[in-house]
């Protein structure tokens, strides 16, 4: 029997395949949540997501349209991960820049 052929990734999967690398690698990465909205952006999260939930929150969200943003911040050596942000927003301006270092992000829509 022929070797059966790597199914190709979607889209979405490609965007949350660095999320559920890193929630593998280190079992105790956590993700911080912000809601943004027409009025702007709150200073403090709104949740915070242990490991196992962080993709499968962001996956449910990308099908009812809404905009969503990660990125991977820095430990205070930094070079290694200390938490992810996870930014989500329908109508408004893209999250701001912070002030902490980050190691990876992507966003959804490209």
């Amino acid at each position: 029997m022929a070797p059966k052929k790597p199914q190709e990734k979607t889209p979405e999967e490609l965007f949350l395949q660095p999320l559920a690398r890193l929630a593998g690698e280190d079992p105790e990465i956590e993700a911080l949540v912000f809601w943004g909205d027409a009025d702007g952006w709150p200073a403090l999260p709104s949740e915070a997501l242990e490991s196992e939930e962080i993709t499968f929150w962001a996956e449910g969200l990308i099908p009812e349209g809404f905009h969503l943003e990660w990125r991977v911040i820095a430990g205070p050596d930094g070079t290694s991960p200390d938490h992810i942000r996870l930014y989500a927003w329908e109508t408004g301006a893209a999250p701001p820049e912070g002030d902490a270092a980050v190691l990876a992000r992507a966003r959804w829509p490209a």
